[in-house]
């Protein structure tokens, strides 16, 4: 499958080299044409690696995971083009983490809104998921790290099509399906970006980011 990942950051470039671990063919994009972390990404892999903008990306993904820091994702979103996202699965990892002030950081969208919801408005024609944004990168993509694999991930989306293709991927990953826990609609995207200042905390505490949810009844 042709990937795009928008953003060139730490989370892009771990989804990015997995994707490609499974055999996908992946476009890093960004805002400037010679972006060094881009072409530091495709030297790093030998096939299947290229960079491009934000609007080449899109244009040459199939679904598109949005990997960009969450008070910019609607502009680096806008700059890859509606007309490019049409009717593809836009999978939002991102948070909302506003650091203006200084650590620890508040949310720029909050309590009766979400950055997932923010992002679905802005493009309607396409279909945002919400998942994998309550935990650490290297997890999203190797759940095995922790617990032998043995805790959750959670995914919204007001789309069931949507929410299916992108389960395929999160098992592809190594989540097992009965620790994939589905919200519901968007809104759910709510509680789970409210979920970062505590992840933040435990962080704090903990000096370690390789912990995760386990829900147990």
């Amino acid at each position: 499958m042709k990937i795009a990942v928008l953003g060139t950051g730490t989370v892009g470039n771990t989804i990015g080299s997995r994707l490609i671990e499974l055999g996908h063919t992946v476009m890093m994009g960004s805002r400037t044409a010679d972006n060094e972390k881009a072409k530091a990404f495709v030297d790093k892999h030998t096939t299947n690696a290229r960079a491009g903008l934000f609007a080449d990306a899109a244009a040459f993904g199939e679904i598109i995971f949005n990997c960009t820091a969450g008070l910019g994702s609607l502009a680096a979103l806008k700059l890859a083009g509606a007309e490019n996202m049409n009717g593809k699965i836009i999978v939002d990892v991102a948070n909302p983490l506003d650091f203006s002030k200084g650590m620890p950081p508040s949310l720029s969208v909050v309590n009766t809104n979400s950055l997932g919801e923010e992002i679905q408005k802005a493009f309607p024609q396409s279909k945002v998921v919400k998942t994998l944004n309550t935990m650490w990168c290297g997890l999203m993509v190797t759940p095995s790290l922790v617990n032998k694999g043995d805790h959750h991930v959670f995914l919204c989306s007001n789309y069931e099509d949507a929410k299916e293709e992108v389960k395929k991927i999160l098992f592809s990953f190594g989540w097992k399906d009965e620790n994939i826990i589905d919200l519901g609609d968007l809104t759910a995207a709510r509680g789970t970006e409210m979920y970062l200042p505590l992840w933040l905390r435990i962080y704090g505490a903990k000096k370690a980011g390789v912990f995760n949810i386990k829900v147990v009844s």
